[in-house]
């Protein structure tokens, strides 16, 4: 058995907010150096001992996964090969290295061929929350809090750490339950992480590097291209209702109107949009998760953070939206070498031994079972089908409890919605509709952009937590030029397609099972009608649900259910959200409010607003008539499908 590292009296002594400073360990005695990787779908994370004087600290270095051979010279050149605590032997050949990640699996045989040693694989959830138990039980000051551009440092009793929530930003996002050390549950993971936020950054921006992009956002505007409520409603409208005119309804949600093409928008305005999407979107689901089990203390590490500040407020901001200040995230300093610090703490440790990926397979853990509580179509009467989750699919998404007739109340919503989905396929494919962007999604094969399970560990996938190879792990993860030309529109538009309707899918879950409810209705002018669309949704639904809940879309205000019942928004309670005035305050999909910048005021406005009323007066007169048309158009069709009903059972008296 190799030695261990003796981890008391371990300490940060530089900066905190400098990167990832070394960690002095003051007991652990200088000697030949300990190696352990983390070789992630895009990054491999090191961490080895060296000797400081008498003492030994722990230092940090990570390396593009593209650039492996980059980190065999690193390797040799800090003279990392030296014992490691693993040899069995004196010959170079038993020399072992612990390693961690689903490179590990991928890259053996280049690690035997290159540097002539053998890689030690441990799991990579044990080795996360290993380095995570080790930072918040061994480190002072290795947790922290980041708001409003304030970094706390917060102290945690090891008597009081557990249970926790571990978010895992990686390529993907992992999220676990920790309730001690080696006691912990994947409870789920989302395919939008930091390889999506990077992918679509090198084909917006044409961005180098994940730093490139992360200071690109500090210096752009992503209301150039984020649609807030104002744009919806107007102004004079806002005021009416009580709502802040800067509350972020869509992200891209501006560029479906616009005249614009890529070029004309700025990189770094590209870069905040796509920033402040991602990072609360991953906050958003944190927090549902962490709700369903009851937590109450958030961590996030993972290297896509590293530090960012925006990152950090942005992630804090939702989740203390979210949670009405219940929750609070928490950082970690070197979060994003938790896998690597779990894995140098097995040197020595005999529980760690070489990994089967198989053991401890979850059978049939994530494939999605037919429903459990079907009902026949002659029991959807008006005293049954309550309640329910009716979610609005428009430029956002807003999620509302149906309890009743005219009894409804909006539980949530995202800015992730259709105007997301049909503003970035203008930006990536130059679609002029929604439908032509569906055509080139039906020719397209995501898996040309898409990251999968299998890409990171192998054909084997990750059976230990039940996720075969075939799993998207990051949606636009397989990224690696900046130039789009390099990629098809149609494979641009199916990974669009799969992201967003997936993740629609799974908050809406996620909600549905936290109100308690079994029936999810979608309507919204980016579903119905779509085929495509709709198919998406329901296999998302029916794979996080394992089938226990029921998904149906409403077409038109008269419609045939998924089993043959005919419903009406009158009979489901729904009638009153035609009301102009409910209509904006439920239907608009806009979960933040209060912290955005307020837009300048004009000289017409400065001057008492009279031109700007009359402007927003004849708007409101247009989008009514707009409307109008609409309604009528909805009418039409409903009596058409009246019609027919008659027809049939006429045809079945007969």
């Amino acid at each position: 058995m190799g030695r261990r590292i003796d981890l008391s009296g371990a300490e940060i002594r530089a900066d905190p907010g400098d990167g990832s400073p070394p960690i002095f360990l003051p007991r652990q005695p200088a000697a030949s150096p300990l190696l352990a990787l983390d070789i992630g779908g895009t990054l491999i994370k090191l961490v080895y001992t060296a000797s400081c004087g008498a003492e030994a600290e722990l230092r940090f270095a990570k390396f593009e996964r593209r650039r492996l051979d980059d980190c065999f010279d690193f390797v040799r050149a800090q003279g990392l090969l030296g014992c490691n605590g693993t040899t069995t032997g004196p010959s170079k050949e038993n020399m072992t290295l612990k390693a961690t990640g689903g490179g590990s699996y991928k890259f053996g045989d280049d690690f035997r061929q290159k540097l002539g040693v053998s890689l030690d694989k441990l799991d990579e959830m044990d080795s996360v929350v290993s380095g995570a138990n080790f930072l918040l039980q061994n480190v002072p000051g290795a947790a922290f809090t980041h708001m409003s551009g304030k970094r706390n440092s917060i102290d945690i009793s090891p008597d009081n750490l557990f249970p926790y929530l571990l978010v895992n930003i990686g390529s993907g996002v992992s999220i676990l339950k920790v309730t001690g050390n080696r006691k912990f549950e994947r409870v789920t993971g989302t395919h939008i992480g930091g390889g999506t936020m990077f992918g679509l950054a090198k084909l917006l921006t044409g961005c180098k590097s994940y730093d490139e992009f992360l200071q690109l956002s500090q210096k752009g505007d992503n209301f150039v291209l984020d649609l807030v409520v104002k744009d919806i409603c107007g102004e004079l409208a806002c005021q009416k209702q009580g709502l802040s005119t800067s509350t972020l309804a869509s992200s891209f949600g501006k560029v479906i109107t616009s005249m614009k093409k890529l070029a004309d928008y700025k990189p770094e305005d590209l870069a905040s949009a796509l920033l402040s999407a991602f990072t609360y979107n991953i906050a958003q689901i944190s927090f549902l998760v962490a709700s369903l089990l009851g937590l109450r203390r958030v961590f996030f590490g993972g290297s896509y953070i590293r530090g960012h500040k925006s990152t950090m407020d942005n992630i804090s901001y939702a989740l203390d939206f979210w949670s009405e200040s219940q929750m609070q995230a928490s950082f970690l300093q070197h979060e994003g070498y938790l896998g690597a610090l779990g894995a140098l703490m097995s040197y020595g440790d005999p529980r760690d031994e070489n990994l089967n990926l198989e053991e401890s397979q979850e059978e049939n853990s994530h494939e999605a079972a037919g429903p459990t509580d079907v009902t026949s179509a002659d029991e959807h009467n008006d005293s049954n089908i309550f309640p329910y989750l009716l979610v609005n699919i428009g430029s956002g998404v807003s999620m509302i409890e149906v309890i009743g007739k005219g009894k409804f109340e909006r539980i949530i919503g995202s800015h992730l919605g259709g105007g997301t989905i049909l503003g970035l396929a203008r930006l990536l494919t130059g679609c002029s509709s929604y439908e032509e962007f569906l055509d080139l999604s039906r020719r397209g094969d995501n898996l040309a952009v898409d990251l999968t399970v299998g890409d990171i560990y192998g054909e084997r996938g990750y059976p230990k937590i039940g996720l075969p190879a075939s799993t998207t792990a990051a949606s636009f993860g397989k990224v690696n030029s900046g130039k789009l030309s390099e990629y098809k529109a149609e494979d641009l538009a199916a990974a669009l397609l799969n992201s967003f309707t997936y993740n629609i899918g799974q908050i809406a879950y996620f909600v549905a099972n936290l109100s308690g409810l079994k029936r999810i209705f979608f309507r919204g002018a980016y579903v119905c009608g779509h085929e495509k669309t709709m198919d998406k949704i329901s296999r998302s639904l029916k794979y996080w649900s394992k089938g226990e809940v029921q998904t149906t879309f409403l077409c038109h205000e008269g419609f045939l259910g998924t089993l043959g019942a005919f419903w009406s928004y009158e009979n489901m309670g729904i009638d009153g959200l035609a009301s102009h005035e409910v209509i904006r305050e439920v239907l608009l999909g806009a979960p933040y409010t209060g912290q955005f910048p307020s837009s300048p005021l004009t000289p017409e406005q400065e001057n008492g607003g009279n031109v700007n009323a009359e402007v927003e007066v004849e708007r409101l007169r247009r989008d009514n008539a707009v409307l109008k048309s609409e309604l009528e158009r909805l009418q039409r069709e409903n009596a058409e499908l009246k019609a027919k009903l008659v027809k049939s059972d006429e045809a079945a008296t007969l």
